[in-house]
């Protein structure tokens, strides 16, 4: 490098080099600080994989710089260091983005086939991890990148199975028919897996005529299409306005089918007429209330949404584009009192914005027990939150857990490795390769559940699956070794966003301690939100969305870095801006020059005595 260049920060120049220099040195590996390693001490951090569905965001960028700087301290402090990088295969997101890119071919998954789909599916992952990891290396990260690992790679597959498995012989997972959430584009969902959002919808008021003729009940629905399904008009027992209609019926209009008054405490009198329909099959509660009071369950639409052939002349048509259709009709009989603007809150798909329904189906099932003994011992301080109050928050959210839906109706992702017999109706999970016979009776005449594990099930597993636990003898020596898991786990620290503490954190929580005897991580760091100038959430639809490549290329992967982590120690959301952006890059340009300075002018120091250092 020139005399001239030295004088002038070239940030890119120099960033390039070094990080190339590290990384041909073997820096980022776990035996790359082998000369001052101490005995005894090692060092875990776990890379929330990112999806691969795209790039990187800045929310990332923050989450991996402050890992980077925490790898990097315990590196020079001769620890031993393993930061354990990957990609997650993202089920439900990684399916959609292939169903887009095959929309605009002109095709769909279902012209192409099950098998065309999933090399689409791994193209995608190959092109996402790529681009995914050159912009790791942009942002200056040190993972030990020999290790790099994905979700669905071989010995990770082979762990979700063995995981399975151990669930399902201790009788934590389940399959019946249960009320879950269902988005007709993307199947079965969890509960966090619906964003509900406040809603300027209406509030219907329909005539219901009592069968011996002598009066009519009316009530209120936000969603008309469902009365088809009612099977009950419930009443609360104490609403001396009503009671005495209990044990009488009355018709459900156009369809002339008769339905019970019943009496249930959970009824709010306050509410409408204080006569509430129950629709047991397309609401949780009404859900209840029918087990309660063993009603008739009526599902009207099928997986798609479409009606079926309960809902009489209506069948066939879209659930949403129904409700038009059915107070048109409701209105011309007569049957409707009155129509009233109403505010409320709609469930939506978190991935496809789907507006989420509550359906029975027989899925799989995590039982909500599973988690009791990881809750005990973080409680006991196992595990410490950091900043300390998000304890509460994981307490309040467990405390009202429910059972954890684990399949989905995807073709992308960890197929349930449960196989069935259709000539003696066996039913058994296979740890191995896939069987050709039934285990019981040798029938080959076998399948294999056709769905696959909801995304979190996997990474859930991330802590210590990807330190070879589970994994056979797939990659061994290669990206583990046998002594990690006594070395690394439980993981020292996990650092990730808040948004993700139900979705990620409290499944490795209760994997980790039921699967391993231990919880997964000792301090557990769930930082800020990145959002805007203005403290705004960042969308495509806002154009307030900000590029890290692109704001490297502009001020810097230093400058960014520095930017994030200064924000961060607020402890609260971090508004980013390119002021504050600016104000790093001429911190950064400072201190080269400052030491520019002393490079050329060391031959006029004199080397100090360390006997006359003072800390």
């Amino acid at each position: 490098m020139s005399e001239t260049k030295k004088n002038v920060y070239n940030p890119k120049e120099i960033e390039d080099s070094y990080y190339k220099l590290w990384e041909d040195r073997g820096y980022f590996e776990i035996d790359g600080n082998k000369d001052i390693q101490k005995e005894g001490k090692n060092f875990t951090i776990m890379m929330p994989p990112p999806n691969v569905t795209g790039h990187l965001h800045i929310g990332h960028a923050l989450t991996f710089t402050l890992q980077d700087i925490i790898v990097r301290y315990k590196r020079m402090d001769g620890y031993k260091t393993l930061w354990q990088p990957g990609v997650d295969h993202a089920g439900i997101a990684t399916q959609n983005v292939v169903e887009k890119q095959l929309l605009a071919e002109g095709t769909t998954k279902e012209e192409i086939g099950r098998e065309e789909f999933l090399k689409r599916a791994w193209q995608q992952k190959e092109n996402s991890q790529n681009a995914i990891t050159n912009q790791l290396r942009k942002l200056g990260v040190s993972p030990a990148w020999s290790r790099e690992r994905f979700t669905m790679d071989k010995g990770l597959a082979n762990g979700v199975k063995k995981a399975f498995k151990q669930m399902y012989d201790n009788g934590y997972i389940v399959r019946g028919n249960y009320m879950i959430n269902w988005c007709t584009h993307d199947g079965a969902l969890s509960d966090i897996e619906v964003e509900y959002e406040d809603h300027a919808g209406k509030l219907y008021h329909i005539k219901y005529p009592l069968s011996d003729g002598s009066g009519e009940v009316v009530v209120a629905t936000t969603r008309p299409e469902t009365y088809f399904g009612d099977t009950a008009v419930m009443v609360h027992p104490d609403d001396t306005r009503h009671n005495h209609l209990i044990g009488k019926k009355v018709k459900l209009p156009l369809i002339d089918r008769d339905v019970e008054i019943i009496a249930d405490s959970h009824v709010d009198m306050e509410f409408g007429t204080g006569f509430v329909k129950v629709t047991p099959a397309h609401d949780p509660n009404d859900y209840e209330v029918g087990k309660r009071h063993n009603l008739e369950f009526i599902t009207i639409f099928d997986e798609k949404g479409i009606l079926n052939s309960y809902c009489g002349e209506f069948e066939g048509l879209e659930r949403l584009e129904a409700r038009e259709a059915i107070m048109n009709k409701l209105q011309e009989k007569g049957f409707v009192e009155k129509v009233e603007e109403h505010q409320h809150q709609v469930g939506h798909c978190y991935r496809c914005k789907n507006v989420v329904e509550p359906y029975i189906s027989k899925q799989w099932f995590v039982k909500k027990e599973f988690a009791k003994s990881s809750i005990e011992k973080v409680n006991s301080g196992e595990a410490e939150f950091f900043p300390t109050h998000w304890i509460n928050s994981y307490n309040a959210w467990m405390s009202e857990l429910r059972d954890w839906c684990i399949s989905r109706q995807l073709w992308w992702g960890h197929q349930i490795p449960v196989f069935y017999c259709r000539d003696c109706g066996h039913e058994w999970v296979e740890e191995g390769d896939v069987p050709t016979k039934c285990e019981k009776c040798g029938s080959e005449n076998i399948y294999q559940d056709p769905d696959v594990l909801d995304t979190w099930f996997s990474s859930g597993l991330w802590p210590f699956s990807t330190l070879g636990w589970g994994n056979g003898d797939a990659f061994k020596g290669e990206l583990w070794n046998e002594s990690d898991i006594k070395d690394f786990y439980p993981n020292s620290l996990l650092i990730t966003g808040f948004d993700i503490l139900f979705f990620w954190v409290a499944r490795m929580l209760m994997m980790g301690e039921n699967i391993t005897g231990q919880l997964p991580f000792k301090d557990i760091y769930l930082h800020a939100l990145v959002k805007d100038e203005k403290g705004e959430k960042m969308s495509k639809s806002k154009g307030n969305v900000i590029d890290p490549l692109v704001t490297i290329d502009k001020y810097s992967t230093d400058a960014l870095r520095f930017t994030l982590a200064v924000l961060a120690v607020q402890g609260r959301d971090i508004k980013l801006s390119e002021d504050k952006l600016e104000q790093s890059r001429n911190f950064t340009n400072k201190l080269f020059n400052a030491t520019n300075f002393l490079q050329l002018n060391q031959e006029h120091f004199e080397d100090l005595d360390p006997a006359n250092i003072k800390t």
